[in-house]
C-alpha cells in the first residue's frame, strides 16, 4: 500500500480549475556561498557536500534581507511580468517557515511593502509550503472569488540552521519565488479541456514523523534525521505524484516538466525513477540554490519559465515535501495572456 493509502484510492477524480498564470519572479539574496566557502569553517568538503547533495552553492541573506522583504522582490517581479499593478492583487499569500514575526503575518508585511491592500495571509507547511499554498489560492481565483493572486514562496532557511552542524549547515540556502494567478481571459475560459489551470492536486502527511524534522519546543536549531526523511520524502513525492496523474487520467509520458521540492539531489533521483521520468524533463536548481524550503519550487518555476522551458500548453507537475511532515503534489497546465 502506498504513503496514499486506501482512505483516498479510487474514490477522487480530477476537478479542473481554470486558471492563467502570467507572472512569476524570484530572488536570492547576495552573492553566492559555494561548498569550499563553508570547508573553510567546517569540517567538510565540496566533494562531501555535492556527493551527497548535489548542492554546490547556496545564498545567505544578510540582516536586511527579511522574509518580507525578499518576498517582496519577487513579488514585485512577478507583478511586472504579469503587467499588473499591486493595487489590483486582491488575494496575497506567502508560503514560508521563517516569518520575521509570530503576529501578524509576514504577508501583511509584504502588503505593505508591494502597496496593495489585498487580503493577506500565510501558510506554514515547511518546504510543502508553496504547493500547499496553490492548493488553496487556485480554487479561489477559478471561481472568481479573487481575480488576481500573488502566491509567494519566501524562506531564510539558514536562521533555523546551527552554523556549526555540518550535517544541516550545508543544505539549506535562502530565497523567494512567486507566481501570479489570474481569472483566465474568455477564450481561455472556452477552452476548458487545455487551457491553463489546475488539473488536480493531492495534499497528504502523517503526523507520526513529525519528530524526525523539526525545531524542538524550547529550542532554536532545527533537527533532522537524515535517514528517516530521505525515505518519507521519497515515498511521498513518488506517491502523491503518481496520484495526481491517476486521477487526471495522465501518465508520466503526458508531463513535460516535473518541479520538484530541491532537498537533496538523491531524493529527486529516486523519485524521477520511481515516476518513470527522465532526468531531462526534471527541473533543477539545488546546486545553486541548495534547500530553499517552500521558496524551492517557486524558484525552480521561474527559472524555468524565464529561460523559455516552460512553454503553453505544458503540463507541469510539482511536488513537495515538508517537516509535519506533509507532502503533495499539484498537476498544472501551464499559460496565460499576461
Amino acid at each position: 500500500m502506498t504513503v496514499l493509502d486506501a482512505r483516498t484510492a479510487g474514490t477522487h477524480v480530477a476537478t479542473r480549475l481554470g486558471v492563467s498564470f502570467t507572472g512569476w519572479g524570484a530572488t536570492v539574496p547576495g552573492p553566492p556561498v559555494t561548498n569550499d566557502d563553508l570547508a573553510a569553517v567546517l569540517d567538510t568538503s565540496d566533494d562531501w557536500i555535492s556527493t551527497r547533495t548535489g548542492i554546490r552553492a547556496r545564498h545567505i541573506a544578510g540582516p536586511a534581507d527579511t522574509t518580507a522583504i525578499m518576498a517582496a522582490r519577487a513579488g514585485t517581479a512577478a507583478l511586472e511580468r504579469a503587467g499588473r499593478r499591486p493595487d489590483e492583487v486582491d488575494l496575497l499569500v506567502v508560503a514560508t517557515t521563517t516569518p520575521d514575526r509570530s503576529c501578524p503575518a509576514t504577508a501583511a508585511d509584504v502588503a505593505g511593502l508591494l502597496g496593495t491592500r489585498a487580503a493577506a495571509c500565510d501558510v506554514n507547511a515547511a518546504c510543502a509550503g508553496f504547493v500547499t499554498a496553490l492548493h488553496l489560492a487556485l480554487p479561489a481565483v477559478a471561481t472568481g472569488t479573487s481575480r488576481v493572486a500573488l502566491v509567494i514562496g519566501s524562506e531564510r532557511m539558514t536562521s533555523l540552521v546551527d552554523p556549526t552542524d555540518r550535517s544541516t549547515a550545508v543544505l539549506f540556502g535562502d530565497g523567494a519565488g512567486a507566481l501570479v494567478l489570474e481569472t483566465p481571459a474568455a477564450e481561455e475560459a472556452e477552452d476548458a479541456a487545455t487551457g491553463p489551470g489546475m488539473i488536480t492536486s493531492v495534499l497528504d502527511g502523517d503526523a507520526a514523523l513529525v519528530p524526525h524534522l523539526e525545531v524542538p519546543h524550547g529550542q532554536r536549531w532545527l533537527h533532522m534525521d537524515g535517514p528517516e526523511v530521505f525515505r518519507a520524502a521519497t515515498r511521498g513525492l513518488a506517491d502523491s505524484g503518481t496520484e495526481a496523474l491517476r486521477r487526471a487520467g495522465a501518465t508520466v509520458d503526458d508531463v513535460a516538466w516535473y518541479v520538484p521540492h530541491q532537498a537533496n539531489r538523491r531524493i529527486i533521483d529516486a523519485v524521477a525513477g520511481r515516476l518513470g521520468l527522465d532526468v531531462d524533463r526534471v527541473v533543477l536548481t539545488l546546486d545553486r540554490h541548495g534547500n530553499t524550503s517552500a521558496a524551492s519550487v517557486p524558484l525552480a518555476l521561474a527559472e524555468a519559465a524565464d529561460d523559455g522551458r516552460l512553454q503553453p500548453g505544458d503540463l507541469v507537475l510539482a511536488s513537495a515535501v515538508g517537516a509535519g511532515m506533509t507532502w503533495g503534489s499539484i498537476l498544472l497546465r501551464w499559460g496565460g495572456a499576461a
